[in-house]
C-alpha cells in the first residue's frame, strides 16, 4: 500500500524527511538557504525540526514502538 493512504506510512515518511532536512541543514547549510520554491519545502522541514525538536523526537521514539508492538 502506497504511503499517501496509509496513515501510519505516511506519518513515518514526513518525520523521516524532518529529520533528514534538520541533519543537511545543520551539516551543510548552504544547501538550505532558499526559503521559497522548490528548496523552501526543505527549508521548512529543517525549521520545524529545529524548533519543535522534542516533539519530532517523540514522534519518532512513538513510531519505533508502535512498529515493534503492532
Amino acid at each position: 500500500m502506497s504511503a499517501l493512504f496509509n496513515f501510519h506510512s505516511f506519518l513515518t515518511v514526513v518525520l523521516l524527511g524532518i529529520c533528514a532536512c534538520t541533519y543537511v541543514k545543520i551539516q551543510f547549510p548552504a544547501l538550505l538557504e532558499q526559503r521559497t520554491g522548490f528548496r523552501g519545502v526543505f527549508w521548512k522541514a529543517a525549521r520545524i525540526g529545529e524548533r519543535l525538536s522534542p516533539w519530532v523526537a517523540m514522534g519518532c521514539f512513538t513510531m519505533g514502538v508502535s512498529i515493534i508492538f503492532f
